[in-house]
Order: structure tokens, then C-alpha cells, then sequence
């Protein structure tokens, strides 16, 4: 599980990193590398089930009004907390910062988290942790919303490239434990982009 993570994390920082500008072919990079992480049967998250007959997870149409630089906010005293997830598992966060953005002519607003046991571990740390849910959820896309991962900005703006958005783990196996989505990062707006639902 920590090894997908990581190569999703180092497709997201390199697009990142590479790209001020929408680039397609970035997305369809990281396209390519979750299919393969899925498809492999030692990384996989998929049940056996699934895995057998699995081909490609199902996109949305890769979307460049969905890659927006938003400003970031580094929030200060901030307090560790517990967060649910599906399980009664309840790992340490603490809210790192806000972005805000405009989409689709709305002006939004999301908080990014920091996950405090993994960003002990020297790969992880300069990592954040969006997950968001929309008005797809539970229709086009997994009911219990997505992610996004990136990476702690230098200054005062950061990419958002909701193309990369992805399922959690128990979209797929209810074996896994996953954050559930913050009630404030619940957007009033269809965000078509990224991963859709699996069923």
C-alpha cells in the first residue's frame, strides 16, 4: 500500500513540479502509472475478484479547466486531531493550511492535511493530504469522495490538478481503513475529473 502510495506521490509532485501550465499528457502519465500499480498483484488494492478481470480503472475526460493554482495559506496553530475514518482506526492530523481557488466561476475554499506519524518518515515529509467530495459523489464518482496528494508548496500558491484526483483504498476492498472527508471540504459544485467510481 505504501509503495503505490509512493509512486502516486511521485507522479503528482512531478507533474508538479514540471508543469505551470496544464499539460494532458502529464495526466495521462499519471493515468498510466495507477493502472499499473492496480493491475500489479503485489501492490494492488483490488479483491481477487476484481483483480482477475481488471483492465483500467474508469476517467473522467481528462479535463484542463480542472487544473487550477490556488493560493495557500499556511495555517498556524493549528491542533493535532483525531481522523475518522471507516474503521474505529483514528489516525493524528493536523490542518496544515487552506486553499482557495476558482472553479467553474465559483470561488472555493479547501483545507490541506498533514498526516503526523507519516510525516516522520523522511519521504513523506514535505507531504499533504487533500481529500475533497463534490456534487459526483455518489453518483459519477465514489460516494465517499477522493484525494489528492501534494506536496508543501515554496510560496503562496500550489497546483491543484483535480485530474489526478483518486478513489481511497475502500472503494475497492473494505479491508482498508480510509479518511473520511471533512465535512468543510465538501464543494457545492461538479468537479468531472479524475477518477470515477469503480462499480
Amino acid at each position: 500500500m505504501k509503495k503505490i502510495l509512493s509512486v502516486i506521490l511521485l507522479c503528482i509532485a512531478t507533474i508538479g513540479q514540471a508543469q505551470e501550465k496544464f499539460d494532458s499528457k502529464a495526466v495521462q502519465e499519471f493515468q498510466n502509472k495507477i493502472n499499473a500499480e492496480y493491475a500489479n498483484p503485489k501492490e494492488s488494492p483490488l479483491m481477487a475478484a476484481d483483480l482477475a478481470k481488471f483492465k483500467s480503472l474508469e476517467f473522467f475526460p481528462i479535463n484542463e479547466n480542472a487544473f487550477v493554482v490556488a493560493q495557500f495559506t499556511r495555517t498556524k496553530k493549528e491542533k493535532p486531531f483525531k481522523m475518522k475514518t471507516s474503521t474505529s482506526r483514528t489516525p493524528a492530523y493536523i490542518k496544515y493550511g487552506e486553499l482557495t481557488f476558482t472553479l467553474e466561476g465559483k470561488k472555493l475554499k479547501l483545507n490541506v492535511y498533514r498526516d503526523i506519524e507519516l510525516s516522520k518518515k523522511p519521504q513523506y515529509k514535505d507531504d499533504l493530504f487533500l481529500p475533497f467530495s463534490d456534487l459526483t459523489s455518489g453518483k459519477e464518482s465514489y460516494i465517499g469522495g477522493r484525494y489528492i496528494d501534494l506536496k508543501i508548496p515554496e510560496g503562496n500558491t500550489i497546483i491543484v490538478d483535480f485530474n489526478t484526483a483518486y478513489n481511497p483504498y475502500c472503494a475497492y476492498n473494505y479491508k482498508y481503513s480510509c479518511p473520511l472527508v471533512p465535512l468543510e471540504n465538501d464543494l457545492d459544485i461538479e468537479i468531472k475529473a479524475g477518477v470515477k467510481k469503480f462499480h
